[in-house]
């Protein structure tokens, strides 16, 4: 490697203080999140669809995901992978996914070692029909690999001759290049530093509003969620972003791509109603981030989280009428009348129709870490709703409707209760959930005397202000300060 890339890569720069060094290229690393080991059995995902429907890395990461929960996806999943890492410069990755699928297809043989193709050598097919293993092509990697470096070095030189010229805009598309080729090549790491060091050569707000765009992206991948945060704010606070000084198509691409992102960050951190905020006010004819989401995505996210936070008017208003994202749950049908089932008070096909879709979110490699943290809500929002007409609710119905047993909606309850969200008790002998008894007398009056002290304390309030306004004795911190900064002048004189 060149020692002026050497320098550029390990030199301390001001811009490094931002970086993550700690997540590296894992792909998947959570932040503390315990990684769930589970098994898809029986998916209906239409898998080549599911591809088309990103680019780059996210496409990897998603192909990574399903290959590793769902066993009759998993062959299928990892050449797909193959096929599209040998369109980058990711030589590691694709030799990774290469290992996974010999082992996956040496799995499946049932002891049949010799069926399987010899990855040194790069033996193409051996008995497996259409499970076969494609080659590993040893010669494509190491050519890709030269090239890679030779690309890297020829864009350090260019690089080096824009510094050189002191032109901060070239400089600014030299530390992108750079970024784009780290990216390609599935060094996060390095990316994100070149990225982000294109922030001190930006000249006008649409040039920040790219960087931070860049760096939102990386910062995806690697699961930063507190960095991806942080850029979104500041791209939404750009002026240039904020004075539509963009192209209106431009424009509105922008805000909705930093708004998908954003969401997403919400939703990786559990902050699901903002998460829900962020994802309603995209807008599809916009939404062209296959980097990051596609249009089902946000159609899911976001009607699965504002089912679970949102409360029956905001629910009403915001997603199933709402004009804007009425477009997105086009794309999801299934989604839409979970939704209108849940508005109509028909709990049990609402809750069996996101059991049936529940397979196919789990191999969503972001959704997937809180689809029970999400079904547990919408379910017991659910329980809360169905209650707040009624003064005494039968148990045995009230089951029937939630698709449970009695016993076991009694455990739901007794949680509800105990957290305060229903105000109630159980009637076990009789299976009836009774309302609490409030006595409206008391309530009234206690609210009254609140009511009365409140005011007796502003009134107060404004008694000692007049008092004191009369007196002349208040500190009036504008005339204080310009007093010092005069004595502060004088003594400068």
């Amino acid at each position: 490697m060149p020692g002026g890339l050497q320098n550029m890569l390990g030199g301390v720069e001001p811009m490094q203080v931002d970086i993550p060094e700690e997540n590296e290229n894992e792909v998947g690393g959570e932040e503390g999140n315990e990684e769930q080991v589970y098994v898809v059995d029986n998916p209906s995902l239409d898998l080549e669809a599911t591809s088309n429907a990103y680019t780059g890395l996210a496409k990897l990461y998603r192909l990574q995901f399903i290959a590793e929960h769902c066993p009759c996806y998993r062959v299928e999943a990892l050449k797909l992978g193959i096929g599209h890492c040998q369109t980058t410069h990711n030589t590691v990755l694709y030799q990774r996914l290469h290992r996974q699928l010999a082992e996956c297809v040496a799995g499946t043989a049932n002891g049949q070692a010799g069926a399987v193709p010899d990855v040194a050598v790069g033996a193409a097919d051996q008995g497996m029909g259409e499970r076969s293993l494609p080659a590993l092509d040893l010669n494509w990697v190491d050519t890709r690999n030269k090239k890679a470096q030779m690309k890297l070095e020829k864009l350090d030189n260019d690089l080096k001759n824009y510094k050189s010229n002191s032109i901060k805009e070239s400089i600014r598309r030299g530390h992108d290049d750079l970024g784009d080729h780290f990216l390609d090549s599935g060094d996060l790491a390095n990316a994100l530093k070149c990225y982000s060091r294109a922030r001190d050569y930006c000249t006008s707000g649409k040039h920040v509003v790219s960087m931070c765009v860049n760096v939102i992206k990386v910062s995806v991948y690697l699961q930063n969620w507190s960095h991806v945060i942080s850029y979104v704010n500041k791209a939404l606070a750009t002026p240039d972003l904020n004075d539509g000084n963009l192209k209106s198509t431009e424009h509105l691409t922008m805000v909705t791509r930093l708004k998908c992102a954003g969401g997403l960050a919400d939703l990786m951190t559990r902050k699901y109603s903002a998460a829900a905020k962020q994802f309603l006010g995209a807008s599809l004819d916009h939404c062209e981030c296959p980097d990051l989401v596609s249009p089902n995505n946000v159609a899911i996210y976001g009607g699965l989280t504002a089912l679970a936070t949102f409360d029956r008017s905001e629910l009403h208003k915001q997603v199933i009428s709402s004009a804007q994202f009425k477009l997105f749950l086009e794309l999801e049908p299934q989604l839409r009348e979970v939704l209108q089932c849940f508005y109509d008070s028909r709990y049990g096909q609402c809750l069996k129709l996101l059991e049936d879709m529940k397979d196919n979110l789990l191999l969503d490699i972001y959704l997937a870490p809180h689809i029970n943290t999400l079904f547990s809500m919408i379910r017991n929002r659910g329980l809360v709703q169905y209650f707040s007409p009624y003064s005494s609710a039968d148990l045995n119905k009230m089951a029937n409707s939630f698709n449970t047993s009695v016993s076991g909606l009694e455990n739901e309850l007794m949680k509800l209760i105990l957290d305060g969200s229903i105000q109630g008790r159980i009637d076990s002998h009789n299976k009836v959930l009774l309302a609490q008894d409030v006595d409206q007398r008391s309530h009234t009056f206690s609210k009254a005397v609140e009511m009365a002290e409140l005011y007796q304390r502003r009134a107060r309030m404004l008694v000692l202000r007049s008092a004191v306004l009369r007196a002349n004795i208040s500190v009036k911190c504008p005339a204080r300060d310009q007093q010092e900064h005069n004595n502060y002048s004088n003594g400068a004189n």
